[in-house]
C-alpha cells in the first residue's frame, strides 16, 4: 500500500530530485512503488520594477512529498538519488504521513493557486532611495520610510520646495532607484 513520505533535498533542487526520482524508477522497472512525486509550490504575487508579478513560490522549500510502496529497492533508489539528504523521520527511518496531513499540504496548495496570497514582496525597504512612477509626484525620488504590507501602501519621503513631505503610495507606484 502507498503512504506519503517528505524526503529531505538540496534547497532549490527540489525539481531536479522530483525528476530524478521518477526517471530513476521508470529506468529501473520500479515504476509501480513510485505513485507520485510532488514540490509544493504556491503562487505569490510579488512587485519588480513597480509591476505587480505572479511568482511561483516553493510551500515547503527544500522537501518534497512521494507517495511511495516503500521496499528496500524503493527506499534505496530515493536514497541514493543526487542532492537527496533523506527521509523525515527518525533516526533517518522513513516516516510516512497520513493521506490527511499530505492532503493539508495540497490543499495550501490548492488554496494558494486559486486566490493568491495577499502576501507581496517588494525590491526595497526602509531608508531606500525610490522614485515615484506615476500619481501628482510622478518622477519626484524620495527615501522609504514605512511599508504597510498589509495594505499595500509605501509612505515616502519627497522633498517638495526643499521641505520633506511623507507620501502614501501603492507598492507599484514607486521603485527602487539604482
Amino acid at each position: 500500500m502507498a503512504r506519503w513520505y517528505i524526503i529531505h533535498a538540496y534547497s532549490g533542487f527540489e525539481n531536479k530530485v522530483r525528476d530524478s526520482i521518477i526517471s530513476e524508477a521508470e529506468r529501473l522497472g520500479l515504476s509501480e512503488g513510485v505513485e507520485a512525486v510532488e514540490v509544493p509550490t504556491e503562487t505569490v504575487t510579488e512587485v519588480k520594477r513597480g509591476k505587480k508579478v505572479q511568482v511561483e513560490r516553493k510551500f515547503m522549500p527544500g522537501y518534497v512529498l512521494a507517495k511511495l510502496n516503500m521496499t528496500d529497492d524503493v527506499y534505496h533508489l530515493v536514497k541514493n538519488t543526487p542532492k537527496v539528504t533523506g527521509f523525515l523521520g527518525t533516526n533517518n527511518k522513513p516516516q510516512p504521513i497520513s493521506d490527511k496531513e499530505a492532503a493539508r499540504y495540497f490543499g495550501g496548495v490548492e488554496e494558494a493557486k486559486a486566490a493568491p496570497k495577499t502576501q507581496v514582496s517588494v525590491d526595497y525597504e526602509i531608508g531606500d532611495q525610490v522614485k515615484v512612477l506615476d500619481g501628482p509626484f510622478a518622477s519626484f525620488n524620495g527615501l522609504v520610510e514605512e511599508l504597510d504590507f498589509d495594505k499595500q501602501k509605501v509612505k515616502v519621503s519627497v522633498s517638495i520646495f526643499g521641505r520633506a513631505t511623507p507620501v502614501e503610495l501603492d507598492f507599484e507606484q514607486v521603485e527602487l532607484v539604482k
